[in-house]
């Protein structure tokens, strides 16, 4: 499998309904458009080119998912500074409104309202939240966040962080830093985005000490940027029932299938993988941790 037209026929083949991507990206077109802007100006931001795949309209970017054969996805959108987040919600509130395939997303920026904002996403029915670390540029420690992340530990719907130092270091990443958000709330249901990238080890490290801490394979192994080590698919063994889908559609630089047969080569790599490891991460773990 190699192109995007296999992976419906791959899926399939696995007995599965579909695939469930934790982790891709559906924004406002103004604030995607600053997104593309930043990759094409790729070479000076992170000393490679990065050409986005997938620079269609909204509408056809919905319809590729469903050729894949995703039926569910969190649409993440992201603030990079204060006054965005309660407008992102908004957006994607209406967005999953309109498109079925997408559960409710919401987002969060430590500021003033914080607690109100989010609040209301969790009884509107967010089922997946995204904060970035990295782009937001804050410190996920900050006391302005202790009562949203008690909040979300509480409602234990799961939240996407990128908290690591992949691609590029932020004045607070790092798994060291999140993992004292984690001590004050240890029930925290934690996807760490890229499998934690580049710090692989201390992510499953996270992993084993909290129940509620999984790890997404966006961007993880490809061939693209940093690779993993070789003793990768041993780390997935220790927890194979804590991997689930995220890819980055459609900001990634390679066709959507490159990432699945990734994960397939993970999975043939260590004999406690398998094909029972590719359904649980392409369907089952991210469906239960969205809560359907």
């Amino acid at each position: 499998m190699v192109r995007d037209s296999d992976v419906r026929s791959f899926v399939t083949g696995l007995g599965l309904p579909g695939i469930v991507d934790i982790h891709v990206h559906f924004m406002p077109d103004a604030v995607l458009r600053k997104v593309w802007a930043y990759f094409d100006n790729a070479r000076v931001n992170y000393g490679l080119d990065w050409p986005v795949q997938y620079r269609f309209d909204e509408e056809e970017r919905v319809r590729l998912l469903r050729s894949f054969g995703v039926i569910r996805y969190a649409p993440l959108a992201y603030p990079h500074r204060p006054g965005m987040a309660e407008w992102l919600n908004e957006w994607t509130r209406d967005f999953a409104g309109r498109n079925a395939d997408a559960v409710l997303a919401a987002t969060f920026f430590p500021e003033p309202g914080v607690g109100t904002y989010l609040a209301e996403a969790l009884d509107a029915g967010a089922r997946c939240v995204k904060a970035h670390v990295q782009i937001g540029g804050y410190d996920p420690r900050t006391s302005e966040l202790d009562g949203a992340w008690g909040m979300l530990a509480e409602a234990g719907v799961p939240v996407v962080v990128h908290c690591g130092h992949g691609p590029l270091r932020g004045a607070f990443t790092g798994l060291d830093i999140f993992d004292e958000v984690l001590r004050r709330h240890p029930n925290l249901a934690i996807v760490l985005a890229h499998a934690g990238m580049p710090d692989f080890d201390v992510a499953f490290d996270l992993v084993s000490r909290y129940r509620n801490v999984y790890v997404d394979t966006t961007m993880v192994g490809v061939d693209f940027g940093a690779p993993v080590p070789e003793h990768f698919p041993a780390l997935l063994a220790r927890h194979p029932d804590r991997v689930v889908l995220g890819t980055d559609f459609p900001n990634i630089p390679y066709e959507y299938a490159h990432q699945i047969e990734v994960i397939a080569e993970w999975a043939a790599r260590d004999e406690r993988l398998g094909p029972e490891f590719l359904r649980a991460v392409l369907h089952d773990t991210p469906a239960k941790l969205l809560g359907f």
